[in-house]
């Protein structure tokens, strides 16, 4: 017998900031669910608009609130599966002091408008750096520690947090590839379609991998522990594990339905969206079949409710999922409150309620004591319930009402209702959904409460003794089932696992990339000016992809309220793509020429002084600030490097141009009673406003903003 200890002190670590990241994720989250129906909810700063608070959300409650508890959940199970101490306890250190700065990164970057703008991928160059380095010190810890291991076999849960691994790690060196134009600017290495189907190979396997493998891992270690029994069927899991790793990575273009992206690309990602329910409804059974025998110790045992309800949301969110890559339901659903339900039943569902289980059952271990109010965890779980249903029901409602309102035509053929009728007409079921958000919360808090005292009533346990015989050497002879022989190869694992992802991916690239007939070109598409330009990254600083799509559907309901739908030759410059994920507002596309310069003025300063009733946040600062042309000539050499086609010598005279095109806006608002010097940033955003959509038109349109 070998003897060694299992390090709880790095879990406990991370234990706490899964706790703590989780409130803060939350909170900001329930702020942005009060601004999407009440304005003064943005507080008129710069720094706390609904553009940029959601994107600090999302990374708060995926990375922060739930990376870490990836992080606790696989440092507890990991060696007692493995029956070894973690390789190194340095890497380890580093992979949670790493994790926190590059959380607390996020904090600030974010609200500061420092944005990358792609879903899930907001955080610019330098924090993807750390996020690289950090997550590979995490996976050389992880198949070290398999490698050298008391075990023979590795449990199906090491399996899932392998591909976890492996899968992230693909994704994200892959989808944040760009070229810095300063300390904290890059411009993507892909632009319009291409970025699009990368983005989203990205970002649907982003939940695939980081929010659903290595929790899957976690259940299947959990799940059993809390109840005591044998995980369900073995072979299940094998079936389970390689067909949902295989299939998923092909599902991504499901979320560009209809859009410009080659209609190929978009049955694949259909095609293996509707295969994705077998994979991961196998999961769910595989849980539950688990509790077979102890369904009355559910009824008693608060970690158990916790995670049953987890397990059966993982199964209604990955039913959903496929049912919405249908075209049929895609038309209605796509843009609308829907994806909001769809994400959240996962998120808090899933992520939230697993993660709830794992640190009820996992804080009196490790303290070792009892739970310190059963009666209270109960409370959480029913409370926690009741908020996701007051989230998540309103959210259905509110997708319905503004899909069918969007396609309703008069007997005249007039569309029936304005964009900001639709809007206006769900504002007291987003009122609803932040009392959900705030039961969710207020459970969170009972929780918190919990912990600390059940933690105060017993004495943590730093370093836990164990034993275990050293791994014999395999006795030659005798068949063994293939999979057992893969279980025993670590390395092995990792490569077979690297190429079950990998071909998904591939296929779905080359023909992306190599033929040009993806991606026809149109002659009267330009490069953006410099001023153009400058208003884009503004555009995207102030996170306006959040509430505005740039992608007219095919469909007459949407042609007959933007113009003419979009094309795919007509993105080839836009670095990174701007299509958006929810209309909370208008599309954008063929905004250029439909408004005068002094409609987006008074827009920008005052959206209720041309849009009565609207919830888009004011944005004085634009009219305040003065535009920084210092990085002009960088920004435009930076995007030459990249292959857009500006004239030889441009980025030098750049900025006279600039001033010319600024001149002319400046002078136009003269005209209509605005004064408003040549240099400020709201100039600039209305040059890029009135350019969008305009190339492809064959008269002059009403914009006098081109030089």
């Amino acid at each position: 017998m070998e003897h060694f200890k299992y390090d709880n002190k790095i879990v406990k670590a991370f234990l706490i900031a899964t706790v703590v990241w989780g409130v803060v994720g939350m909170l900001v989250g329930l702020l942005a669910a009060f601004q999407l129906w009440w304005v003064p909810a943005n507080m008129d700063t710069s720094f706390t608009t609904f553009g940029r608070i959601r994107p600090l959300h999302t990374n708060a409650v995926i990375f922060a609130f739930v990376g870490n508890a990836i992080f606790t959940g696989i440092y507890y199970s990991m060696p007692r599966l493995l029956k070894a101490a973690m390789w190194s306890k340095f890497l380890s250190w580093f992979n949670f002091w790493g994790w926190q700065l590059i959380i607390l990164s996020a904090a600030i970057t974010l609200p500061l408008g420092y944005t990358s703008s792609k879903e899930y991928a907001e955080l610019e160059w330098p924090i993807d750096i750390a996020i690289t380095l950090v997550w590979l010190a995490f996976g050389i810890n992880m198949i070290m520690t398999m490698i050298k291991r008391r075990v023979r076999h590795m449990y199906v849960a090491i399996w899932f947090y392998l591909a976890s691994f492996v899968t992230v790690a693909v994704l994200h060196v892959v989808n944040s590839l760009a070229l810095p134009a300063d300390g904290m600017k890059s411009y993507s290495l892909y632009a319009g379609v291409q970025d699009a189907l990368v983005q989203w190979w990205y970002g649907h396997n982003a939940v695939a991998f980081f929010l659903t493998t290595p929790f899957l891992g976690l259940m299947y270690y959990f799940l059993p522990k809390a109840a005591e029994r044998p995980v369900y069927s073995y072979k299940l899991s094998i079936v389970h594990f390689w067909a949902l790793i295989f299939i998923y990575i092909w599902a991504g273009p499901h979320h560009l339905l209809y859009t410009a992206l080659p209609g190929w690309a978009q049955a694949l990602g259909t095609a293996f969206s509707i295969m994705l329910i077998a994979p991961s409804w196998g999961g769910m059974v595989n849980g539950l079949l688990t509790l077979r025998g102890a369904w009355d110790r559910v009824r008693e045992n608060p970690v158990l409710k916790f995670m049953v309800v987890a397990v059966t949301a993982y199964g209604m969110a990955t039913l959903e999922g496929p049912l919405l890559s249908l075209k049929e339901v895609n038309a209605l659903a796509h843009f609308t409150d829907w994806i909001v339900a769809h994400v959240h039943v996962g998120a808090l569902g899933w992520n939230g309620f697993l993660t709830f289980g794992m640190l009820y059952w996992l804080v009196p271990k490790m303290w070792n004591t009892k739970l310190y109010s059963k009666s209270l965890a109960n409370w959480h779980f029913w409370i926690g319930t009741m908020g996701i249903i007051f989230y998540a029901l309103p959210m259905y409602t509110a997708a319905v009402t503004q899909g069918l309102m969007w396609k309703n035509f008069e007997q005249s053929g007039q569309l029936a209702y304005s964009f900001l009728e639709t809007t206006n007409q769900i504002l007291d079921l987003h009122m609803v959904r932040s009392i959900g958000g705030s039961l969710y919360l207020i459970g969170v808090f009972l929780m918190v409460y919990n912990l600390v005292k059940t933690a105060y009533s017993g004495k943590f346990v730093a370093e836990e003794e164990a034993s275990a015989p050293a791994l014999a050497p395999m006795r030659s002879g005798g068949k063994e089932f293939w999979h057992r022989v893969w279980e025993r190869k670590p390395v092995f694992f990792t490569v077979m696992t690297f190429l079950a992802i990998l071909i998904g991916g591939v296929i779905e690239f080359v023909p992306a990339f190599l033929i040009k007939s993806n991606v026809p070109t149109i002659e009267s598409v330009k490069p953006y000016t410099a001023l153009e330009l400058h208003g884009r990254d503004i555009y995207i600083r102030e996170g306006c992809v959040g509430c505005h799509s740039q992608m007219i559907r095919p469909f007459r309901s949407e042609t007959e309220r933007y113009g003419e739908y979009s094309k795919a030759g007509e993105f080839v410059y836009d670095r990174p793509f701007l299509w958006g994920s929810k209309r909370t507002g208008p599309d954008l596309h063929r905004v250029g020429g439909k408004y005068p310069d002094g409609w987006h003025f008074n827009h920008m300063l005052d959206p209720t002084s041309t849009s009565t009733g609207s919830i888009m946040p004011r944005y004085p600062w634009l009219v305040e600030n003065e535009l920084d042309t210092s990085v002009t000539a960088t920004r435009i050499k930076t995007l030459q490097k990249l292959g857009v086609p500006y004239p030889e010598g441009y980025a030098e005279r750049a900025n006279a141009d600039l001033s010319r095109q600024a001149d002319s806006i400046a002078t136009n608002l003269m005209k209509q009673k605005i004064e408003v010097p040549a240099n400020r940033e709201i100039i600039a955003l209305i040059a890029y406003l009135q350019r969008l959509g305009t190339d492809i038109k064959v008269s002059e349109t009403a914009s006098n903003t081109k030089p």
